[in-house]
């Protein structure tokens, strides 16, 4: 045994350019701790989201100009940068950079007369106070969410079962806290919180159990060797093989909130710091998905006429629920937690096509969501009635008379979620929904159309809130749309800009989707 050992540590190295962006962020957030420990309070805020954005920026760069001539499956095969994977960590971190900047934010209960741009609030001030009433200012947010981009970027490369376990876990334990970070909804956000990290647990438990079932059936936990198992057939525990998959899957599909894996999606979103939300949102849905595909793709592909007809059920009812019930809702982050809900199930539709296609399409979809979310909820952050968040949807009614240029800018997300043309929402429906139709079988023409219908009903929810905005006369207390800060307005841009232009010109980002859309194993 001792004269093996030096050999399998010999045997393990690690291709560091690859993994260079992922070791940025993790050295950041670890910098950032020791900040919270050691800096003065007055200043955490600002160092802390100054670094953050660097270490962020400095990650997408060393991406661009170092990882993607260095793919490579590393670190004893548990870590696989390839095209899907960078792709996707790339989007993460631009997801990351957008989300910190509306987390940045600095307004409590403020009019947009009494605004202090971020930073100018001296400490103990009426507007630092009102910040951290607020909950925006929490400085131990910035390395938290530099956390859970760390196990996001590792989920989506992970070509191992437990190498993904890991970074399920690193990327949920912080999401657990930053939901429960809303000062002026305390209660409400902690009770989020605890549901969150409970159902959290049940999920990670479904997927080791199914982790240790096709460890079982496999003899190893690596991807590959799963799928080499499976396609020689040469397991004598053939009976693990099924259950190991759903319960694995079950575990990921919890992260992206699928039916009936949902039930902590609207209470999350809802109880959580709008920002927080919106970062959430677009980033765990993102990584989830990248995992999903990773697993299904290369893992496990051979075995698909076994589970894919229960996985097709599941997106034809997440579709068909998370429609349904987002017309029920009455505040606005739980009708977008619904409409999340079904995004969650539009996705799945494109990942079940088992088509390089499908893989493209899917990537689409995520960047086209990702970005119309997080300007999104940034907006509900500043609408504003009474010091607090006017989420309840009647609220909402003359927005647009008072405050056009934000009801503007939110009536075009919301047409870019219901999927009209012209915007990402159309595009990357079409993107996700076309292979489903050419590969996927009878079984994929019934989950578009319920796809187009559950759109049908969506588009009814998002344009009873444009009615209400520039229709409806308002009532009850005045509702005010907060001046943002530079770091908020630009993270809208941001967002507003890519949901046009991915509809608009979609071309160069779904040609890029396809030709990075090949796994490594």
């Amino acid at each position: 045994m001792t004269a093996l050992l030096p050999t399998a540590f010999e045997a393990v190295t690690v291709e560091y350019a690859a993994v260079a962006p992922m070791l940025i962020v993790v050295g950041a957030a670890l910098v950032g701790v020791l900040i919270e420990a050691f800096a003065p309070r007055h200043l955490r805020h600002t160092i802390q989201v100054g670094l953050t954005l660097v270490a962020l920026v400095a990650a997408l760069v060393v991406l661009v100009l170092l990882s993607v001539d260095n793919q490579a499956v590393t670190a004893g095969g548990s870590i696989a940068i390839d095209g899907p994977a960078l792709f996707l960590q790339g989007s993460l971190l631009v997801f990351g950079i957008l989300g910190v900047l509306t987390m940045s934010e600095r307004f409590g209960g403020r009019s947009a007369d009494a605004f202090t741009p971020m930073g100018a609030a001296t400490p103990g001030s009426p507007a630092e106070v009102a910040a951290d009433r607020a909950g925006y200012a929490t400085s131990e947010a910035f390395p938290l969410t530099m956390f859970a981009v760390f196990g996001m970027l590792m989920f989506v490369s992970a070509n191992d079962l437990i190498t993904m376990f890991v970074a399920l876990e690193v990327l949920s334990l912080p999401l657990y806290v930053l939901t429960g970070l809303a000062r002026r909804r305390r209660l409400l956000s902690q009770e989020a919180s605890l549901k969150y990290f409970l159902l959290g647990a049940f999920s990670s438990a479904f997927f080791l159990f199914g982790a240790a079932l096709l460890y079982g059936y496999a003899g190893s936990s690596d991807l590959a060797a799963i799928a080499a198992a499976i396609t020689t057939s040469n397991s004598a525990y053939e009976g693990l093989l099924l259950p190991g998959v759903v319960l694995v899957l079950i575990g990921l599909l919890f992260k992206v909130g699928a039916v009936p894996f949902h039930s902590w999606t609207p209470d999350a979103y809802q109880g959580a710091p709008s920002p927080v939300t919106g970062f959430m949102a677009a980033a765990t849905k993102l990584a989830a998905f990248g995992a999903i595909l990773r697993f299904a793709y290369v893992g496990v592909e051979a075995s698909r006429l076994e589970w894919r007809l229960g996985v097709a059920a599941v997106a034809v009812l997440t579709m068909v629920v998370g429609a349904v019930l987002s017309v029920t809702q009455t505040d606005i982050k739980r009708l977008l937690a619904y409409s999340s809900v079904a995004h969650a199930g539009f996705i799945l539709v494109g990942v079940l096509a088992f088509d390089v296609t499908g893989i493209s399409g899917v990537m689409f979809y995520l960047v086209a969501y990702g970005l119309s979310t997080i300007a999104a909820f940034a907006i509900v952050a500043l609408v504003r009635s009474g010091g607090s968040e006017a989420t309840h949807l009647s609220q909402w009614a003359g927005l647009g008379r008072n405050h056009p240029v934000v009801a503007g800018i939110f009536a075009l997300l919301l047409l870019a979620f219901a999927g009209i043309p012209l915007t990402s929402g159309f595009t990357a429906k079409f993107a996700a929904f076309a292979p489903a139709v050419a590969h996927g079988g009878l079984a994929g023409v019934v989950m578009v159309v319920v796809g187009v219908l559950a759109s049908a009903v969506t588009a009814f929810v998002y344009f009873r809130i444009i009615v209400l905005m520039y229709f409806t006369e308002p009532s009850g207390d005045e509702v005010v749309a907060l001046t943002p800060s530079i770091a908020s307005t630009v993270a809208i841009t941001v967002g507003a800009l890519g949901t046009v232009i991915l509809g608009v010109v979609p071309g160069p980002i779904l040609d890029l989707t396809g030709r990075v859309s090949q796994f490594l194993q």
